[in-house]
């Protein structure tokens, strides 16, 4: 399962979640949308991952969790901390993070 934010909340989410894996995108992004459902696919895949989307505009607060300075960028936390993070619009990349965090 996917979930959208709707609120600057991600810290909450990544310390209530073993493993998380965020999407950060903003409206205008072309590539965040070609993501959007390879990650919804993924997710479907991997329901013992809790899987984020966040507006990397509208939710400042979320975006401090990871170095976003491209969209879009994945990140990983596991246990309420950071692991990894990449920006791409490769889903064997995309892959490649979420199974650093999946075993």
């Amino acid at each position: 399962m996917v979930q959208e934010l709707n609120q600057d909340n991600l810290q909450e989410l990544v310390a209530n979640n073993e493993t998380v894996v965020v999407q950060y995108s903003a409206s205008w992004c072309g590539n965040c949308r070609i993501m959007k459902p390879k990650v919804k696919k993924l997710a479907k895949e991997l329901e013992n991952i809790t899987f984020v989307i966040a507006d990397a505009e509208k939710f400042p607060e979320s975006r401090k969790l990871a170095t976003v300075d491209n969209l879009p960028t994945f990140a990983t936390f596991k246990n309420g901390e950071f692991v990894n993070q990449v920006q791409t619009n490769k889903f064997d990349v995309l892959k490649e993070l979420v199974d650093e965090v999946a075993a």
